[in-house]
């Protein structure tokens, strides 16, 4: 991608619209004015809801202990016009202008923030019991499916599976987890590192069953690859999400391998005055030397500070964060930071069969990962110890005691 000058500019306010009004819609609509854009903002949703925050949508949401979880955002006091229900159907970038099914909106800055969308497991379409679990609707609808102990089979043991397993664990139901790969989080993390949460599940009293694949699904039951039929009254699906940008075809902005739309350093994307930003959106890491796709929360908060500041400056703000994200389940709260890909060497710190523990991920003595099981504190010290690239005392670094910023070797 060619690197594009400044697109706005503090003594040019024009107008700004934002695609997508989910945690990074919201939080790049804010920023903007947080940063002093004086400009027109309209932030368009494809949902009627007003904008809601998603990881209560696995948790409090589902389990009846809380109605919703809208951002606590007064649009009206920012300024930011709000656009609910409205898809967005295409951008035509020579002409500034995003086409949706209200009608062509004009624009100056144009900032992606759509999103992923579940991956659906084929030939479920249309066929009763069978969830998803991304949007509000979704968990409504699986709220008095808990809350009437039905006997639930979950497809696929990755994070989304796992914290619904849990809630629907904690809400009395028995609970199938069947996973294709031979273990849960196989996408995620390595199998050493991934090993031991298998037992979380059958001590929550789910049972888990890998190298298991789904042959068919029909009202009530489920049909493996070896002939196995398990009961089901409800099928929950989570295999995965991709980026919601399917809309952006025939716009000439580049997507990725994984269908995401490639932004520079800056959150820019091939086409001039458009940004985009969070799950829909990759950027290249300097850090990890590598382009990263990020579909965690915290990403969608800190990559619009930066679009904001790149909408608004005149010098260029890259951004390179150290990825973040957290998994309530099976009473464990699992924290991780960095890239472990990266790395040439693990660290373990605590015995992973314990309430506690913690796995580093070295390169060349230098942390550049670490996941935290009910250890926030090493989480929260290691995070900046990866933010300064310090380098890590090897023989020190596997006591738990110790507190992991004492573990350095300058």
């Amino acid at each position: 991608m060619s690197e594009q000058t400044p697109q706005q500019s503090t003594s040019q306010p024009g107008r700004v619209v934002v695609v997508g009004a989910g945690m990074a819609g919201v939080q790049t609509a804010v920023a903007l004015r947080e940063q002093g854009y004086t400009g027109t903002v309209t932030l368009i949703g494809a949902e009627p809801h007003q904008p809601y925050d998603r990881p209560p949508l696995s948790k409090a949401v589902l389990l009846g202990t809380a109605e919703g979880s809208a951002f606590d955002v007064d649009f009206e006091s920012l300024g930011i016009e709000l656009r609910l229900g409205c898809e967005a159907l295409g951008v035509r970038p020579a002409d500034h202008e995003l086409d949706t099914e209200a009608g062509p909106v004009p624009y100056d800055v144009l900032v992606l923030a759509t999103g992923a969308e579940p991956i659906r497991l084929p030939g479920t379409e249309g066929v009763p019991g069978v969830h998803l679990l991304r949007t509000l609707d979704d968990a409504e609808r699986l709220r008095p499916v808990l809350a009437a102990q039905h006997h639930i089979v979950v497809v696929g043991a990755g994070w989304i599976g796992a914290e619904f397993a849990t809630a629907a664990r904690e809400a009395g139901c028995e609970v199938t987890v069947v996973e294709a790969a031979d273990r849960p989080l196989a996408g995620a993390l390595p199998a050493e590192v991934a090993a031991p949460m298998t037992a979380w599940y059958g001590d929550s009293g789910a049972e888990l069953r890998t190298n298991a694949r789904v042959e068919g699904v029909e009202p009530g039951l489920v049909e493996l690859s070896d002939g196995t039929r398990l009961p089901a009254d409800t099928v929950v699906v989570g295999i995965g999400a991709r980026p919601a940008t399917g809309w952006l075809a025939g716009s000439g902005i580049e997507l990725g391998a994984d269908g995401e739309v490639v932004a520079d350093a800056h959150l820019r994307t091939s086409a001039e005055d458009v940004y985009a930003v969070g799950d829909c959106a990759s950027f290249p890491s300097a850090r990890y030397g590598a382009r990263l796709l990020i579909h965690h929360w915290d990403n969608a908060l800190q990559g619009p500070r930066a679009v904001a500041a790149n909408v608004l400056g005149e010098i260029p703000v890259t951004y390179d964060p150290v990825p973040y994200f957290w998994s309530e389940q099976f009473g464990r709260f699992v924290q991780y930071a960095g890239h472990h890909p990266a790395a040439d060497r693990t660290v373990w710190r605590g015995d992973p069969a314990s309430p506690a523990w913690t796995v580093c991920w070295l390169r060349e003595d230098r942390l550049v990962a670490l996941l935290a099981v009910g250890r926030p504190r090493d989480l929260a010290q290691g995070r900046r110890l990866i933010e300064s690239g310090r380098r890590m005392d090897p023989e020190a670094l596997p006591d738990p005691a110790r507190p992991l910023k004492d573990a350095t070797a300058d």
